[in-house]
């Protein structure tokens, strides 16, 4: 029996009896169809195999560096928790500090501010031979490196980054300086001969993340900004080995989990071939990166979903082969707790210790889809950086607004599918649960002190994709608050249960999204009982949900009737009749069709609006 099973052998099929065994069950649409497009403009297959690859076999810590710059992965050298504390006195932060780093954090990270920066570096000396650094300073780069030399530390000890991005504030405040341009070269001179394995430039993509930009855009921009500062150094006398050693990447690591994986591997090809070019050698060719879970896709409603955000981010970016790691806590827009910081830790750490992805040397390679959108973004990403390049450079491209009209394109892409719902937030746009209490958002944001002549740009503003509904539902709350009323839209339900469940659904999760309740009838069946609930409803707002046979049967008379009887009322059709039938419904009153291609959020936009003149107009009254 045993000689039969091992003797028994499968039949080999093609991609061709693939597509046609697909076909078939699609019942006569073409394979094609099952295709999508990604904001990158990559169209995605829905299946991969050998011939998508396009590439020599890759190893580890060798060729272009797209399966990460260490031979052994993380096996050998892991990647860093670097999560950032906040703290508002030195004490809060020491404390903090050396409370994180018991429970598992193995990166000394926090947020700079001023309040703290005179007092942090004493308590360092006990911390920094054993950890490496992950400090973002922003603006205040020269203070912190100058309190550390202060203390006359192992300077050959300190390691990891102590970095900034002049150019990432510039385009967040709107004005560049190239005083602090120039005075930061300085800055990155004199902290290479006082410390001189610790890496001081940060290009960080996260402000056009924020912005919208996509994958591509993302990648074009750190290398022209990679290239900006590369230039800048060897300008000030540099030599290029010591140059690239000051350089680290910093990424944001968004929802769309594949196309951000492959979005740091293509980081990796691409960096590598501008540093070719430059005449590096192989060794000095690596990229660092220092990832951070994104803003831009975090929500205020429904916040313990960005727990599930920030772990799919996160896994992205361990298996992307990051070297630092920053997972923000879920509650990080209303003001985390430590519960909410210890959660976030732990992520991490489970991806280590539970999920062993620390032993496992790139878990991603081999994946054909995988190779297949890192040659795409690759290659996309150069022609985008040739652009930038085209256009004089980063600074260039900033000071014409070219590059923030193109990222502006893409997000305003990216606000349509949010406010259609083709993009979901779930807690937010869909799913929404609305006897949730929430807080108002507690981020501030940062001023600037950038002194000397400015040039002005247009800056791009940081934003996230669930605004649109917090701002709806923030809209219905202080309606409710201020007039007493709950924003309610009345559901006539046509016919039975079976009949208009599914439409109801699908539109008590609609109004859902921007706050506004919803009531339903009864099952009606007549035009007296459509009336008889309307009456006792304190709703203008009336939605029909039912059949599409329903609605020739009963759904025409109750609407010319209702209306007829109180014009002030606003009715909706749950659903999207034949052309040849939506003339006659907007006649008889229809006022909107609402269906899956619906704009979620200037219906109910339009919808809050009128509640609210009609309530002041009542308050006058």
């Amino acid at each position: 029996m045993l000689e039969n099973i091992l003797n028994q052998t499968f039949p080999s099929y093609s991609l061709d009896d693939w597509c046609e065994k697909a076909e078939r069950s699609l019942r006569g649409q073409k394979i094609e169809t099952l295709q999508s497009s990604t904001y990158e403009n990559i169209i995605l297959k829905p299946l991969y195999t050998s011939k998508d690859e396009n590439s020599v076999t890759q190893y580890p810590g060798v060729g272009d560096y797209r399966r990460g710059i260490n031979s052994l992965g993380y096996v050998t050298n892991e990647w860093k928790i670097a999560q950032q504390i906040s703290a508002n006195t030195p004490e809060e932060l020491k404390q903090k500090l050396y409370d994180v780093l018991e429970k598992g954090q193995t990166a000394i990270s926090f947020q700079i501010n001023k309040e703290v920066i005179d007092y942090f570096p004493f308590f360092l000396t006990e911390l920094y031979k054993k950890y490496p650094f992950a400090l973002n300073t922003k603006r205040l780069q020269r203070e912190v490196l100058s309190a550390l030399e202060n203390l006359q530390l192992k300077t050959k000890d300190v390691t990891g980054y102590i970095a900034n991005d002049p150019i990432s504030f510039f385009i967040v405040d709107g004005a560049i300086s190239e005083e602090f341009l120039q005075d930061w070269v300085e800055v990155v001179q004199h902290a290479n001969k006082s410390f001189p394995n610790l890496r001081t430039i940060l290009v960080d993509t996260t402000p056009y993340h924020n912005g919208g930009a996509n994958a591509v855009q993302e990648l074009a921009v750190a290398m022209a900004t990679g290239v900006f500062y590369l230039e800048q150094l060897l300008d000030s006398g540099m030599d290029l080995e010591n140059a690239l050693s000051k350089i680290i990447f910093q990424f944001s690591i968004g929802s769309n989990f594949f196309m951000e994986l492959a979005k740091l591997r293509a980081a990796r090809v691409i960096w590598n071939r501008v540093t070719e070019l430059y005449g590096a050698e192989e060794n000095d060719r690596k990229m660092h990166i220092a990832a951070t879970t994104s803003y831009f896709t975090k929500t205020i409603h429904d916040p313990h979903v960005n727990l599930l955000r920030t772990a799919n981010e996160a896994f992205a970016a361990v298996l992307g082969g990051i070297q630092y790691l920053n997972v923000s806590p879920f509650d990080e827009l209303t003001g985390s707790t430590s519960l909410s910081e210890r959660t976030a830790r732990n992520i991490q750490l489970i991806l280590k210790e539970e999920a062993h992805l620390q032993k496992v040397i790139d878990p991603a390679g081999g994946s054909w889809y995988i190779e297949a959108l890192t040659n795409q973004l690759a290659e996309k990403a150069w022609e985008f950086f040739k652009k930038i390049d085209e256009k004089g450079g980063i600074l260039e491209s900033l000071k014409t607004n070219w590059l923030q009209t193109e990222i502006a394109i893409v997000f305003e892409k990216k606000n349509q599918d949010i406010q259609t719902r083709k993009q979901k937030l779930i807690g937010t746009n869909v799913y929404a649960k609305l006897d949730e209490v929430f807080s108002s958002q507690k981020i501030k944001k940062e001023t600037t002190d950038l002194n000397g002549s400015l040039i002005t740009i247009e800056a791009i503003p940081q934003k996230r994709l669930a605004e649109p509904f917090e701002e709806l539902r923030l809209k219905a709350k202080e309606l409710e608050e201020k007039y007493g009323v709950v924003p309610t839209v009345a559901m006539l339900c046509l016919g039975e249960l079976k009949q208009h469940k599914p439409r109801l659904d699908f539109m008590k999760g609609f109004f859902a999204a921007g706050g506004v309740h919803s009531l339903d009838s009864q099952p009606i069946h007549s035009i007296e009982q459509a009336r008889e609930f309307v009456t006792n409803v304190n709703s203008q707002f009336i939605t029909l949900c039912g059949t599409d046979d329903l609605y020739e049967l009963i759904g025409h008379e109750i609407v010319k009737s209702l209306k007829s009887e109180n014009s002030n009322l606003i009715f909706y059709l749950a659903g999207l009749p034949e052309k040849d039938k939506q003339d006659q419904w907007l006649v008889e009153g229809i006022e909107k069709f609402i269906h899956i291609k619906s704009n979620c959020y200037q219906t109910v936009k339009s919808i809050l609006a009128a509640m609210e003149v009609t309530l002041v107009e009542k308050t006058k009254a």
